[in-house]
């Protein structure tokens, strides 16, 4: 089942309030008990140039963050994704800090590993994978 697009806007907004409230140290529980770090992107719409602001879910490797553009198992890339491959080079709030970033899509070995990261931290992250019949993107978001 896909979460109502409401409810996920209703979820980021709680989400997004408690993470500014206590400078990115609090989020809100996974279905596992653990907590999920969140970041918030920041693109350009492709066809408006409007700002955008996305709360993402991240997990680190090395000194790169991580995202998914999972679209809760829809079949079609999210605009954030669309906007982000348009414009790679953009900026990201993790907590107070906000970060320069250049987005590249993960390779094929490397997107199977840090998805799985994805599934331990979050395991309906392996029903959005089963749900959908395109190939969900990694996006490492590497310092510039």
């Amino acid at each position: 089942m896909t979460i109502p697009r409401w409810l996920l806007r209703i979820l980021w907004l709680e989400d997004r309030a408690l993470s500014k409230l206590s400078g990115g140290r609090w989020a809100l529980p996974n279905s596992s008990g653990g907590s999920v770090r969140t970041l918030f992107l920041h693109t350009e719409g492709r066809k408006t140039g409007q700002a955008r602001r996305n709360g993402l879910y991240y997990v680190e490797d090395g000194p790169n963050l991580v995202v998914v553009a999972s679209n809760a198992g829809r079949n079609d890339d999210p605009s954030w994704w669309r906007n982000l491959k348009a414009n790679p080079d953009t900026e990201v709030e993790v907590g107070k800090e906000v970060r320069m970033v250049h987005a590249r899509q993960a390779g094929p070995a490397d997107a199977k590993r840090l998805y799985a990261r994805f599934v331990e931290g979050l395991p309906q992250y392996g029903d959005y994978w089963k749900r959908t019949t395109r190939e969900i993107p990694v996006v490492i978001l590497e310092p510039r």
